[in-house]
């Protein structure tokens, strides 16, 4: 047999395990999508053993190149996939074991309960998965922010004859990913920054779950990619691995711009009844499909998670041998560039590991009592901008608001992140808030530490993307401004109401509403401490009152979650004030006007629920005294959630309807948000 015969043979060999053991794994689960595995098996079996800087026996290495599968619903491609390559596991410590990160059992397991293969793949649960993907759009989203870090962190540690970063992100789509607004979004953004190290592979198989793509999807993709300033390959037929080459030589070569690849495949291709047809996409085939298929690949029709002889060594050879040589030449590379210059390197070392550097938290900002104020947008953006200057690898931007969100970097070498001048701190996201959700997940995911920025009311546009950075516990950092109907003239369009509300009832999200500007700082210090879990961070437009600490309690209080602010002389409280933000003050005047009237308040500041929640049953019960029924609770927003602080017995002042466009001063006035009105209320708890 030729040489170039038996190199076919073990391709196709490899290709139909990686097919065979999708199949399998969905049958045995009876659930999950087989169809696009099969069709895309040599794409990403060409990828792996070919082009992808990937070291199986490390996939901490830095400078690795990202696969992201976007069209998670294929997760049993990326597991076959893994598992074949011999990828590591790496435990909670973050050391490498000599465990598969998806071994056989795993692959057997597909779907079901406590297995490290879920429906769609998470990237907390499984070594090798880059990103948490499944919800259509998102994978392809995160590739731009792992794209984005790429050149940024390329071109700040690099030196010359140092590339320590130059690593290369690839996404697979499908017709699903391409028409989801988020992908759309993510990939204006990455033409117009001009990320020639993004590699989009558009599985284009004309199918979705409902049936054939042309009854929802006839737009010409190739035209509206090179529309986004794109360089758009075509692979008309996806089992040709030379023209699958001469594809990812073009995106190699392309050296100013993202690449799609187009690849023409079939759903469930080798299946000889359902090839063309959608129903192989989002179900088990059946026993006799399988055997059918199985019998066209010249497989043994009744063996089951089969790997035959030479294939484990085919990827050992291929993308193993490839990698370790790879990862071994930067390791040197990298132990003289740590001999070099050894404060980069020192930088690098505590990013990747997720820590801080020396003096992170100097010079923060102690702002004076001031009965006028400021808004905590304000000494949000003093703050942010001491503590970027601090730590070198936090970087982010706003969705076109960055003057209002006062998230501009202006600090003396912050400079902004611009197409082919890629050192900047200030990214600008544009009007595209669901994507920046996506993208700075992305960043994060590629360890800086990223935050994004607009409006209160536009969480709602970037959701699922803070949703799916609460699933994969990334510290995330998502800044929100204008965060209630104190945002005045703009109306009932622009003013937030049930976000808070919903974004408590996220879980692994934990949600900062700081009441004056040193709760702000106190806020900025706890999120960047935080490292399982994003931080949603809402602030005001409208200035508020700094509070005296020399007379009120000190803001280390907001590390619990709530702490009584002001409190009744002996701690013997008739009425207990509770609020977060911009209500805050509302409490304190109002426990001023109560004990005046000699009906002692107690004040409690609530910046954050999930926080409180964490402290023990000791602890909450000393701030929220079980013998005061008497509550009151304050917030310019849904009044959902409060009864559980409140009691059956308290009052909740609050929103029960959209806001209404008006000047500030107006808008409370209608909606009820005084201290005469807290203490009208704390009056009728008491009987009073």
């Amino acid at each position: 047999m030729s040489q170039a015969k038996s190199q076919v043979d073990v391709d196709l060999l490899s290709i139909n395990t990686i097919r065979t053991l999708a199949i399998d794994a969905v049958q045995q689960a009876n659930s999950g999508h087989p169809g696009a595995p099969m069709g895309l098996a040599p794409v990403v079996y060409s990828l792996w053993q070919q082009y992808l800087r990937y070291d199986p026996a490390d996939p901490r290495w830095p400078n690795r190149d990202r696969f992201v599968l976007s069209a998670g619903h294929a997760s049993m491609l990326l597991y076959a996939t893994l598992h074949l390559a011999g990828v590591r596991s790496v435990n909670s410590k973050g050391e490498v074991t000599s465990e598969l990160a998806v071994p056989m059992e795993e692959i057997k397991r597909f779907r079901q309960i406590d297995s490290r293969t879920p429906g769609h793949p998470e990237s907390h649960l499984t070594t090798g998965v880059e990103t948490t993907t499944g919800p259509l759009g998102q994978g392809a989203g995160n590739s731009v922010g792992m794209a984005i870090a790429g050149k940024w962190l390329g071109e700040n540690y690099n030196r010359p004859g140092f590339e320590i970063f130059d690593f290369n992100v690839y996404a697979v789509c499908g017709d699903g990913d391409l028409m989801e607004g988020v992908a759309c979004e993510a990939a204006s953004l990455a033409g117009h920054l001009k990320l020639s190290n993004l590699c989009w592979i558009y599985d284009n198989n004309r199918v979705t779950l409902d049936g054939p793509a042309e009854w929802s999807f006839s737009e010409d993709v190739a035209t509206r990619f090179a529309g986004y300033g794109w360089n758009v390959a075509h692979v008309t037929d996806a089992n040709n691995l030379e023209m699958l080459a001469r594809a990812y030589e073009n995106f190699l070569k392309t050296k100013d711009r993202p690449t799609l690849i187009i690849v023409d495949s079939h759903i469930g291709y080798g299946s000889p009844h359902k090839q063309d047809s959608y129903e192989a996409h989002g179900e088990p085939l059946g026993e006799a499909e399988v055997k059918l298929v199985k019998k066209n690949y010249g497989w043994p029709e009744d063996a089951r998670f089969l790997v035959p002889d030479g294939v484990y060594d085919q990827f050992k050879n291929g993308v193993g041998k490839r990698g370790t040589q790879a990862h071994a030449a930067w390791q040197t590379k990298y132990e003289e560039y740590k001999k070099q210059f050894p404060q980069l390197a020192d930088q690098i070392d505590r990013m990747l590991a997720g820590k801080l550097p020396a003096g992170w938290d100097k010079d923060l900002p102690n702002f004076p009592a001031d009965s006028k104020g400021i808004a905590t947008r304000e000494s949000s953006g003093k703050t942010l901008n001491v503590l970027a200057k601090n730590i070198p690898w936090l970087v982010g931007g706003s969705a076109d608001l960055a003057k209002s969100n006062k998230t501009n970097l202006t600090f003396e070498g912050a400079g902004e992140f611009y197409p082919n001048e890629y050192r900047g701190r200030n990214i600008h996201f544009g009007v595209r808030e669901h994507a920046m959700g996506a993208i700075v997940n992305g960043m994060t995911l590629s360890k800086l530490r990223s935050f994004s920025a607009t409006f209160f009311n536009f969480s709602d546009y970037m959701r699922p993307s803070m949703r799916l950075g609460a699933l994969m516990e990334i510290p995330a950092i998502y800044i929100f401004t204008h965060d209630s109907v104190g945002v005045g003239e703009d109306g009932p369009t622009h003013q937030p109401i049930e976000q808070l509300a919903s974004l408590r009832a996220m879980p692994n999200m934990t949600t900062l509403r700081p009441g004056d500007a040193n709760e702000v700082v106190e806020a900025y210090k706890i999120m960047l401490q935080h490292t399982h879990g994003p931080c949603t961070l809402v602030l005001t437009r409208q200035a508020v009152p700094t509070l005296d600490r020399t007379k009120y309690a000190p803001t280390s209080g907001v590390a619990k979650g709530a702490y009584v602010l002001a409190d009744a002389s002996g701690g013997k409280p008739d009425v207990i004030l509770m609020a977060s933000g911009s209500e805050l003050s509302l409490c304190v005047d109002a426990c001023e006007k109560l004990k005046a009237e000699g009906i002692k308040a107690r004040v409690v500041s609530m910046p954050s629920w999930e926080l409180f929640e964490k402290q023990d049953t000791a602890y909450k019960a000393s701030v929220l005294l079980p013998e005061v029924t008497a509550r009151v609770s304050v917030e310019m927003a849904s009044t959902f959630g409060w009864e559980r602080y409140t009691g059956a017995k308290g009052k909740i002042l609050g929103m029960r309807s959209f806001g209404a466009s008006a000047p500030l001063k107006d808008l409370l006035n209608k909606f009820g948000f005084s201290a005469d009105n807290v203490v009208a209320a704390a009056r009728e708890l008491l009987g009073k």
